[in-house]
């Protein structure tokens, strides 16, 4: 069975998503995953879930959101990701949400997280909060993580939710590897619609790779197939955003990919690993 390290999974137990504003039922229900979100997933199932694809290990996301102009604000507590990552201490690492919307506090709970809980990278979610990724109301967290040696996930491409505008084409993240060449930078949900863009700035930047998560695989551009395959071998890495794609089929359907088996093992397991540091506990 295909060996797999899960870049972006999210904790969906009942416990998280009763908290999730309604507002983004219209975004569950597009994705097709609005009664899971509602019923909540128990972690023993989603570990199962894991098992049946080959996914080994993954990145649990603590995402957080507070979009302008709205009065939504949600916060999946790091302190909750962490205690899961605890227990099932072989199986996930943690992964800290950002929000600028109060930088002090977040910087702050970025340096708790990574010097208190172990947590190995951080993540942003720019159309939350109305500005692209090079915005300079995100460069503390960017220094932060550049000191504190972990990477930092950013959304790039359109956003999804019906009420946000979209601020994050991959080109943005240009100006912030130049000013943070220290700093690794994971564009995720590869870029789409403007993937050969996302593949422009890996090729460009030695710092800058691209998460797959969120789009299946059989809608990969043939652009990023050929990207893995050669010359962007070791810039790529396998990401689901679970549950927003199962564990089984985004494996079936990378699968089925005209991969070489060097790249695919880059892609599915030794890029993770290289890019966060993790060669002691895989």
């Amino acid at each position: 069975m295909t060996k797999a390290f899960d870049i972006v999974v999210n904790l969906w137990t009942k416990e998280i998503t009763q908290h999730y504003p309604e507002e983004l039922d219209q975004f569950w229900d597009l994705v097709k995953i609005l009664e899971m979100t509602k019923n909540g997933i128990p972690i023993e199932d989603q570990l199962a879930q894991m098992d049946a694809a080959g996914v080994e290990k993954g990145l649990l996301v603590a995402t957080t959101g507070a979009p302008v102009g709205t009065n939504i604000h949600f916060e999946k507590p790091f302190e909750k990701i962490a205690k899961v990552c605890e227990e099932y201490t072989d199986r996930f690492k943690g992964v800290i949400g950002l929000n600028p919307s109060k930088i002090m506090t977040w910087v702050d709970k970025l340096d708790r997280a990574v010097k208190d809980y172990g947590f190995v990278g951080a993540h942003i979610y720019p159309h939350w909060f109305d500005a692209p990724p090079d915005d300079r109301m995100y460069y503390p967290f960017y220094a932060k993580c550049a000191e504190l040696g972990v990477p930092v996930q950013i959304q790039v491409g359109h956003s999804a939710q019906w009420f946000l505008r979209t601020v994050a084409e991959p080109i943005t993240l240009d100006r912030v590897a130049i000013d943070f060449p220290e700093l690794k930078i994971i564009g995720i949900h590869i870029g789409h619609p403007w993937t050969e863009q996302m593949i422009s700035m890996a090729w460009k930047h030695p710092n800058v790779f691209i998460g797959t998560d969120a789009h299946l695989p059989k809608y990969w551009d043939e652009t990023l197939i050929k990207f893995i395959n050669t010359r962007g071998q070791d810039k790529v890495m396998f990401g689901t955003d679970y549950p927003v794609l199962g564990f089984e089929r985004a494996i079936e359907e990378l699968d089925k990919l005209e991969l070489r088996e060097t790249p695919k093992q880059k892609l599915l397991w030794d890029n993770a690993i290289r890019v966060y540091g993790l060669e002691e506990w895989a």
